[in-house]
């Protein structure tokens, strides 16, 4: 089965107030819909260009903006689980920081045409955000396998999915494509991510796509540089390209990169490629660490 997919090069946006956020966010969706986009994968932290529409005191404080970045919380997911329904697609809206009792998470909410179906947090912190944002890895140790009609999807952001594990075990239960939106200041912060991306895709012999925001935003300490490009990827076997790059888009432009996957590749991949990486994969010991991750399903 086909399905189109659109990855965001993302501009970490300066709004007047929370309408106009909402007018240039329902443009973006707008724009891959009409592309004939299915799911739409937006990037880590895109959420943060809502500080824009607090005082610059609240703007220039890392910890403040994320406590009163709470405060929009619900509007932002009902504004996203609005705009699933009203273009029937599947939403992975930028990723929000969620503060939970005294902790705070970086949450990935998922949305299609039934609304909100569920989230994917973060297990692994990088040193800005554990040492001085003050972000927290995920409670409990979590993953979701989000299941279309099409097949099943996983998400690692960012820095996960620079590790194995995650994709492993969500492969294991089913994942054919995996997510990674990501926020990255520097070439080797971009790359990190693709190279993680293109590995993940080899040894599950999946589908990967990672998302990445573009571009400067002076006017917040979280986010303010910003370096990335779009990528989707798979497993270099047969009937898929030669390197494993499906397609990758210039560094550093806004917009949306569009392609239609073919499922039924993977499938043929795993049963019956040049080599089984899947299944041989499937076979490493994952031993104590399957005590400490669970894997739950959502339908979307």
């Amino acid at each position: 089965m086909t399905v189109t997919f659109a990855s965001a090069q993302y501009p970490i946006s300066e709004h007047a107030d929370v309408e106009s956020w909402r007018k240039h966010t329902e443009n973006w969706v707008l724009n891959a819909v009409q592309q004939k986009a299915q799911l739409l994968l937006f990037p880590e932290y895109g959420s943060m260009e809502l500080v824009s529409v607090f005082s610059k005191a609240i703007q220039a404080n890392i910890h403040q903006q994320v406590q009163e970045l709470q405060s929009l919380k619900d509007e932002f997911c009902d504004f996203f689980a609005s705009l699933a329904i009203k273009y029937q697609v599947i939403i992975v809206a930028p990723s929000f920081p969620v503060l939970e009792n005294t902790k705070i998470f970086n949450r990935a909410f998922v949305f299609s045409p039934k609304g909100l179906v569920g989230f994917q947090d973060k297990f692994f912190m990088t040193r800005f955000e554990n040492e001085e944002w003050g972000i927290d890895t995920a409670e409990p140790k979590q993953l979701t396998l989000f299941e279309a009609d099409w097949g099943s999807f996983g998400i690692q952001i960012c820095y996960d999915v620079e590790f194995a594990l995650g994709s492993q075990l969500l492969a294991q239960a089913g994942a054919s494509l995996i997510l990674a939106p990501s926020c990255t200041e520097t070439i080797r912060g971009a790359i990190r991510v693709h190279v993680g991306a293109r590995a993940r895709a080899l040894e599950n012999q999946a589908f990967t796509i990672v998302s990445q925001t573009v571009g400067n935003a002076e006017w917040s300490p979280a986010v303010d540089i910003n370096y990335g490009f779009a990528g989707f990827y798979t497993t270099p076997d047969k009937e898929m390209p030669e390197e494993g790059i499906i397609s990758t888009k210039q560094p550093q432009e806004i917009g949306w990169l569009i392609e239609t996957l073919d499922f039924s590749v993977i499938e043929k991949v795993r049963n019956d490629g040049q080599v089984f990486n899947y299944k041989d994969h499937q076979r490493l010991s994952v031993g104590f660490i399957d005590n400490e991750i669970r894997v739950v399903k959502k339908r979307v």
